[in-house]
């Protein structure tokens, strides 16, 4: 028998990671050794793991820089449309091996490394996380910069260079605490300053009426200074840009008043100033009404759209040099608003249109809806953006007296068309008067928006037929969905080498950049071979994984044993607790029958809580308090372990998933929007176990529902139950093992010390349960069943993993990009590839 490939053989072997060509490699060890001693001045004597991972970074940097200039001049000379993708947050995690895979320098660089005797993928463990995001939404733009790079779009990601990112997550002691994320501290090789379009964002202030309309005076001034990363398309040449903003303050801050003498306060006070941009706000599907993250949302909003317009009035036009006119703003740019968070976008677009052009209102109105879209993310209530009016008042005066006007008008317009119906007026009005005035800023979207999206087909029903029902009513047509996608890039030829490679064995490689062709696997079903090898790289990544679990955790993983994951935010909608509850019924029946045979299962649950929420840290809790007791259980032994995996975020999920055998997708039907994991894990030969909410209703349709396990209520039923009355008790006083895991855990058998620790959780699930755990149990340890019965038989189970593999193709973000584009946007996906700097730049290629 063949003694098994290395990891660094293994990638040598893999086409799809680029060719390694001798010319190639020398320049990389060149400019590897060059940055080494000129950029960080180091030689091989001194220089650590960090300073290897800097030298690599540039010398792969460098191969980004002629591409980004030429994409930029391109887009200069051909003047197309362009898109703006405006969001609060980016996560984009790590940035290396994600720039070599789509510049095809993969092999080359592994091949430099190897030669200059050091391990390329320690060296990408030196790299921090950009945390600029919470989850779901944050990633999602991430995502979606890869594809519109990728697709030839003319895209432009904004939004803010936080300081600190999502925190680190610690657990000690069983709970959460929370670490700041200092990942600038030693600087961020990818990022090029730009203080030459430097911009001022006004705030306070007042308005005064002036024979030349209204204007905002006695402002206090920060500055946004532009931070831009390269966005480098999968192997086209193209390099677009995201620009994030970070606060600075004024020079003559504090000074130009008139506190004469206090010049060193003066000084240290500009750090008030510059904390806009200082820290992420860690809260995921919830609204934390702060005048600091008011002043994040109209900071990236200000200074992106001063941007915009001068970038669109120094365009070529009609090739007679500067733009005037703005009539044409909307032919040239389309602003996508990531949920309502960049929402003041609209109110501030209107004040330059009206305050500073001088256009007339309705003008300015007609531009303004017809450049902006809006995407919904969540329908729960907690998480719908309601800002105070006095807060507003206070910080952003003349943008108050906007969304007023805006309100107006579009009140009059429904009292028109619906005469005397007052609740109508009340529910569809943007400012809500019971009780703290409050601005709706979802509504402010819809009404100043031409498109309207959800993020899956059942969640953007529940937007039409609900939560917005009153405009839908009004205007269907602006009405649509999106059904959200993931990269292939990043989430499986960067994540999962080994499964793409076998992939491109079979069916070739352009499935990279249309995942639509992975249905082609299909027909190799059957196949003995193909089913073996698609077993043998999951096994071989569950391997390696539990690998990084025994050095980082230093606990014995069975590597055959069923890895069931749940990695997500935590959230009570998300129901880790129907999990933990599943653990526990487990344990209890290992318990009570040590004999009888068990399929054997790691239990891996990881995610972070907000900080302020109170159940959420308990959940956490729970989790690791159960995880105590099952894995120091001698008659449990290796047939059960519990892991909760500490600070998930973007690099762990790139290990854990190529991992995982069954994907845990299992909120309430009708609260998760989309879900965008449970793509990743499709992709990467994991199956599903889940409800049918989301993008999980999605998957069934495109694999067949018999090849998901999919179990519980469906929206219909928990509107039914919702009638009728949730009461948690009687499901207890039904499912025996149901109250003896409630029983054991009210009692304090996974908390001996403090018996009553978990008294909130148990008293949330027997009388205050929005999200009915109970409701779904039975019918959740049932389906659990049926998993570990497919998993005895490794065959069956791997030829339905096949099966969903084959039918992941609609899930790539490249698809959804494509839908936006011409359905939203306005623009056309281009396979043009722009020529590489290598290449002269005449002909008409690039005009």
């Amino acid at each position: 028998m063949a003694t098994p490939l290395t990891d660094q053989e293994k990638r040598k072997q893999i086409s799809i990671r680029g060719i390694v060509g001798v010319e190639n490699v020398a320049e990389i060890k060149k400019g590897f050794n060059r940055h080494l001693h000129f950029t960080l001045v180091k030689d091989r004597n001194v220089a650590t793991q960090r300073d290897y991972f800097f030298a690599l970074g540039h010398s792969v940097r460098d191969h980004l820089v002629g591409r980004w200039i030429r994409t930029q001049q391109f887009y200069y000379e051909v003047d197309p449309k362009r898109v703006y993708y405006l969001s609060l947050e980016f996560y984009m995690g790590r940035t290396l091996a994600n720039t070599m895979v789509n510049l095809g320098l993969q092999n080359a660089c592994d091949e430099a490394i190897y030669q200059l005797g050091l391990d390329i993928e320690d060296l990408e463990e030196m790299e921090e996380d950009a945390g600029l995001g919470n989850g779901g939404l944050g990633r999602l733009a991430a995502c979606f910069l890869d594809s519109m790079a990728t697709l030839g779009l003319a895209a432009y990601g904004y939004g803010i260079r936080y300081e600190y990112g999502i925190f680190n997550q610690k657990i000690r002691g069983g709970w959460q605490v929370e670490e700041a994320d200092d990942w600038l501290r030693h600087g961020n090789p990818w990022e090029k300053a730009r203080p030459e379009y430097m911009l001022p964002v006004h705030f306070y202030g007042r308005v005064t009426q002036t024979s030349d309309g209204p204007k905002w005076v006695d402002t206090q001034v920060v500055l946004a200074m532009p931070y831009d990363t390269p966005i480098p398309g999968y192997m086209n040449n193209t390099v677009n840009t995201m620009r994030l903003w970070s606060a600075r303050a004024p020079n003559d801050f504090n000074l130009r008043d008139f506190n004469v003498g206090d010049y060193i306060q003066a000084v240290l006070d500009r750090n008030l100033a510059e904390n806009i941009s200082r820290v992420l706000y860690p809260n995921d599907n919830f609204f934390e009404g702060k005048e600091l993250r008011l002043k994040q949302e109209y900071f990236v909003v200000a200074a992106t759209l001063q941007d915009i317009i001068r970038r669109f009035k120094a365009s070529k036009g009609d090739g007679k040099g500067m733009r005037t006119s703005l009539d044409s703003f909307p032919e040239k740019v389309a602003i996508q608003l990531n949920d309502t968070h960049p929402a003041m976008a609209i109110p501030e677009l209107m004040r330059i249109f009206v305050d500073i052009e001088k256009l007339p209102w309705e003008k300015a109105w007609n531009i303004t809806q017809r450049t902006f879209a809006y995407t919904n993310h969540t329908v729960l209530p907690e998480a719908l953006e309601r800002w105070p009016v006095h807060l507003m008042e206070t910080l952003l005066p003349r943008h108050l007296q906007i969304i007023y006007e805006i309100n107006q008008k579009h009140l009059d317009r429904i009292a028109a068309l619906f005469p005397g119906d007052f609740d109508r007026l009340r529910r569809m009005s943007l400012i809500e008067e019971e009780g703290v005035k409050r601005i709706n800023m979802a509504h402010l979207c819809i009404v100043g928006s031409h498109a309207v999206n959800g993020v899956a087909e059942i969640h953007s029903k529940i937007v039409k037929d609900q939560v917005f029902r009153d405009f839908s009513e009004l205007e269907p047509e602006k009405f649509q969905n999106k059904t959200n996608g993931i990269t292939p890039r990043r989430w499986l030829l960067l994540c999962n080498a080994g499964l793409a490679e076998l992939l491109a064995e079979k069916i070739g490689e352009d499935y990279v950049k249309d995942l639509s062709q992975l249905k082609k696997i299909g027909a190799f079903v059957n196949e003995e071979t193909f089913i073996r090898d698609v077993a043998k790289v999951k096994q071989e990544n569950k391997q390696k994984f539990a690998r990084y679990l025994e050095k980082e955790y230093k606990v014995q993983i069975n590597p055959s044993s069923l890895f069931d994951v749940h990695v997500k935010r935590i959230h009570e909608y998300k129901r880790q607790l129907l999990n933990c509850l599943h653990v526990i019924t487990m344990y209890n029946r290992i318990k009570k029958f040590p004999t009888k045979r068990f399929v054997p299962r790691t239990v891996i649950i990881g995610g972070k809580a907000a900080p302020g929420y109170h159940m959420a840290k308990m959940i956490i809790r729970l989790i690791t308090a159960v995880a105590d007791v099952v894995n120091s259980d001698p008659v449990v032994g290796n047939k059960l372990k519990v892991i909760f995996l500490e600070n998930y975020r973007v690099s762990l999920a790139e290990k854990v998933i190529p991992a995982t055998d069954l994907s845990e997708q299992i909120s309430t039907a009708g609260t998760e929007a989309s879900g965008t994991g449970n793509m990743k894990f499709m992709l990467n030969g994991a199956l599903t176990i889940g409800t049918m909410d989301g993008a999980n209703v999605e998957m069934a349709e495109e694999a067949g529902e018999e090849n998901l396990f999919i179990f519980g209520m469906r929206v219909e039923d928990v509107e039914a139950l919702d009638k009728k009355g949730y009461v948690a008790k009687d499901y207890c006083d039904k499912l025996p093992e149901l109250k003896q895991v409630m029983d054991q855990i009210k009692s304090g058998y996974f908390s001996p010390k403090e018996p009553d620790l978990f008294k909130d959780i148990v008293d949330m699930l027997l009388h205050h349960d929005r999200f009915k755990v109970f409701a779904d149990y039975e019918a959740y340890v049932k389906c659990q069943d049926k998993v570990s019965e497919l998993y005895q038989n490794p065959k069956e189970w791997t030829k339905m993993v096949i099966k969903n593999i084959a039918a992941a193709g609609k899930f790539s973000s490249d698809r959804t990009i494509k839908e936006y584009a011409r359905d939203i946007w306005g623009v056309e996906p281009t396979d043009l590839k722009i020529p590489p700097p290598s290449e002269p730049r005449e002909g008409g290629s690039v005009k």
